[in-house]
């Protein structure tokens, strides 16, 4: 699972506004935005967080730790 801090920064790295990660990942802004300000896991269903996990690593984003630890992202290689 990803966390909320890890949405926000790999929408950082990319530079994306919320608007483009809607569009890329297919989820409403408002839900990604409500998303973005829990803590840890947001609340979502599971085919929410894929969603955006894999538009993010269709932009070149890698996911790395767990919640529990060292949660981050980086650019794939």
């Amino acid at each position: 699972m990803i966390t909320s801090d890890q949405i926000r920064a790999a929408r950082s790295m990319l530079r994306w506004t919320g608007k483009e990660l809607a569009e890329e990942s297919g989820i409403g802004f408002s839900t990604l935005m409500r998303l973005e300000t829990e803590s840890g896991v947001p609340k979502a269903q599971a085919k929410t967080l894929e969603a955006i996990r894999k538009a993010f690593e269709k932009a070149g984003i890698e996911f790395i730790g767990t919640p529990d630890n060292g949660a981050g992202v980086k650019w794939r290689n």
